[in-house]
């Protein structure tokens, strides 16, 4: 481990459970790196994600947006594609983009198909599968109004999905954004998995909270903090 992180660690208390805003003010003050990192946020649920009534999933637009340019890709012919364009998406085509992605190109971030080319797109499951780069309807990204679906992401639209831990990792903004910022990007993301609690899930939903920078420390967070008004 680095002087630096170590450095860094030594300043956390890690027997106590930060409120959210002095958490994110911590981390901002002991970013050491000469770029703007992500911040990310760690959510240990209470669900088994081994079984399928229990897995937690799904999609929030971050009110500040998430500090990063994303490469968009949409599968899609005719009016659609031309509609992609003019939306912003960066890449547009149907089997010309299927045969490039089979051939090892994979330099876009997010993937939208119109559901009548998912035959053809689903030829690419073991690749994009992996990856989670795999259009799905249930998060909004197999679906005929590309023009929304493609402002949605480049507004700040963000995916969860719990880990084998019942663990959930999310982006939630850059170092450089104001505290404000990133306080109501994280308690977007808080709400939005309360939201989507299932019904099987017994006891304790919200367990353990960890804000983190990139190649900063992470920081135990006071999940009431975040729940609250």
């Amino acid at each position: 481990m680095g002087k630096k992180i170590t450095a860094a660690r030594e300043k956390i208390d890690i027997d106590r459970a930060y409120p959210l805003d002095e958490a994110i003010d911590k981390l901002k003050e002991l970013s050491f790196v000469k770029f703007d990192e992500t911040m990310e946020l760690a959510l240990n649920l209470g669900v088994d994600p081994r079984k399928s009534d229990q897995m937690v999933r799904g999609t929030v637009i971050l009110p500040h947006g998430t500090g990063r340019a994303v490469k968009i890709l949409v599968f899609a012919k005719g009016e659609k594609e031309k509609e992609a364009r003019d939306a912003g998406a960066d890449y547009v085509g149907a089997e010309d983009m299927v045969e490039k992605i089979k051939n090892g190109w994979l330099d876009f971030d997010k993937a939208i198909a119109t559901p009548d080319i998912m035959g053809l797109v689903g030829k690419l499951g073991k690749i994009l599968g992996p990856r989670g780069l795999m259009p799905n309807p249930k998060l909004g990204t197999v679906t005929f109004d590309v023009a929304k679906a493609i402002n949605e992401i480049k507004a700040g639209k963000v995916e969860y999905k719990t880990e084998k831990a019942g663990v959930v990792h999310i982006p939630f903004g850059k170092v450089a954004f104001e505290p404000r910022m990133l306080a109501d990007n994280a308690k977007a993301i808080i709400s939005s998995i309360i939201k989507a609690k299932p019904s099987t899930s017994k006891g304790k939903y919200l367990k353990i909270l960890h804000v983190s920078s990139t190649m900063g420390p992470g920081i135990k967070v006071d999940i009431n903090s975040v729940t609250k008004d």
